[in-house]
């Protein structure tokens, strides 16, 4: 190692970038097959380990651009990708539309803008397949929902995704309790994955188990204070909804 970085100081670059892999490992939760790899392979370990884990994950870490126009005008936005389509009807416009109309909340046309745009070349694409399952999921279609997760639950991105919740609530909502808490369990991890805890205390919640979901939201509530800034910021929502249900617990317990 020493001819490779050249003696001196370079030869605790690999250390420090294995000891903050491995500490990054630790706290995300992460498998355990990525440790080994860490240690193993100190350098291109930790490279893959920087580029799977982290890279490809930042989210967290992401600034969103604030488009002011459609904070004021938001219908701004819909009138004018709704033109764009007009214009020029081509897959892109088609679920750029689908896209906005569902997160503005028209569920039904973005349902018909998704189904209409898998023909042909583009009837297997996965983006517009993991927007439809969190639609469907929206409007209760849970048998449809089942299917297409299938289709997508090898994917690298599917377990971190709104589509992966979407399958487990399908699941539970269709009988198949035991299976969709695996899949809620599936999504855990320290320190992060808020968004699918929260879900799964909700889960553990509408099957009677409160104690077993006061657990869940206890455990997201004591690691906020080991987050950074923009950790804490990046998942506020959560936390806000996760102190709400702690609080119906905590009543209901004293009733």
């Amino acid at each position: 190692m020493n001819m490779l970085f050249g003696g001196g100081g370079l030869y605790y670059i690999p250390l420090i970038l294995e000891a903050i892999c491995a500490i990054h490992c630790l706290r995300r939760g992460t498998q355990q097959k990525w440790l080994w790899i860490i240690i193993f392979l100190p350098v291109i370990g930790s490279l893959i380990y920087i580029y799977s884990e982290i890279l490809t994950n930042r989210s967290a870490l992401r600034v969103p651009k604030l488009n002011v126009g459609a904070v004021l005008n938001p219908g701004a936005k819909l009138k004018k990708l709704e033109d764009d389509l007009r214009f020029t009807d081509t897959f892109a416009n088609k679920v750029k539309l689908a896209d906005a109309y569902l997160e503005s909340g028209f569920t039904d046309k973005a349902v018909d803008l998704y189904e209409t745009s898998l023909t042909g070349a583009f009837a297997e694409n996965e983006h517009v397949m993991t927007q439809l399952i969190v639609a469907y999921s929206n409007q209760g279609r849970y048998e449809e929902v089942i299917p297409i997760a299938k289709k997508l639950y090898k994917l690298p991105q599917f377990p971190r995704s709104k589509a992966h919740i979407g399958y487990a609530i399908a699941l539970e909502n269709t009988g198949q309790v035991d299976l969709a808490e695996a899949e809620f369990k599936a999504m855990k991890g320290r320190y992060s994955y808020f968004g699918p805890r929260y879900e799964y205390g909700m889960f553990l919640v509408r099957q009677g188990r409160d104690d077993d979901a006061h657990q869940v939201f206890t455990d997201i509530l004591n690691e906020v204070p080991q987050l950074s800034a923009m950790e804490r910021k990046a998942s506020k929502v959560w936390f806000a909804k996760t102190k709400d249900e702690v609080k119906k617990l905590s009543a209901q317990k004293t009733v």
